[in-house]
C-alpha cells in the first residue's frame, strides 16, 4: 500500500456534507438580518420620539403641535428616518382629544401625544403591522 498526503474523497464528501449543513441553517438566518435591523431602528426611533413627547410635556405643560416642533425646542437633532418607508415625512401622528380638560383650560391647539410608522406593510417576525407599533 502507498501511503500518500492528502484525503480521501469520503472524508472530502463528509466535509462537504457538514458545510452544506451548517449552510442551510445559516442563510435563513441571515436573510432575515436586514429585516430585523430595521424594526430595531423602527422601535428605538419610535422610544425616543415618546420620551420626547414626555419630556417636551412634562416641561412645557402641553404636547407639540408638529414634530418639527421637537426640533426646534431641541429636544432632538433632527425627525429621524422611517426605516421602512424611507422618508422623514411619514411619520403618522396620534393627536390629543380636543376636548381634553387640560387642552380646554390652556386654550392650546391639541398636541401630538404618539407616533407611529407611516409604512403599512406587516413584520415579518411577528406579524404585526408597523403603523400600530
Amino acid at each position: 500500500m502507498r501511503h500518500g498526503k492528502g484525503f480521501t474523497l469520503v472524508e472530502l464528501l463528509v466535509v462537504m456534507a457538514i458545510i452544506g449543513i451548517l449552510v442551510a441553517i445559516a442563510v435563513p438566518q441571515l436573510q432575515q438580518a436586514p429585516i430585523r435591523a430595521k424594526e430595531a431602528t423602527l422601535r428605538e426611533d419610535l422610544f425616543t420620539f415618546r420620551t420626547c413627547l414626555d419630556q417636551f410635556y412634562a416641561d412645557k405643560g402641553h404636547y407639540p403641535d408638529t414634530l418639527q416642533t421637537l426640533v426646534t425646542e431641541k429636544y432632538i437633532r433632527k425627525v429621524p428616518v422611517d426605516p421602512f418607508t424611507r422618508s422623514a415625512d411619514t411619520w403618522q401622528v396620534v393627536m390629543e382629544e380636543p376636548d381634553s380638560s387640560e387642552t380646554a383650560s390652556t386654550d392650546q391647539q391639541p398636541g401630538i401625544v404618539d407616533v407611529k410608522s407611516g409604512s403599512k406593510e406587516i413584520s415579518r417576525i411577528d406579524k404585526t403591522a408597523y403603523n400600530t407599533w
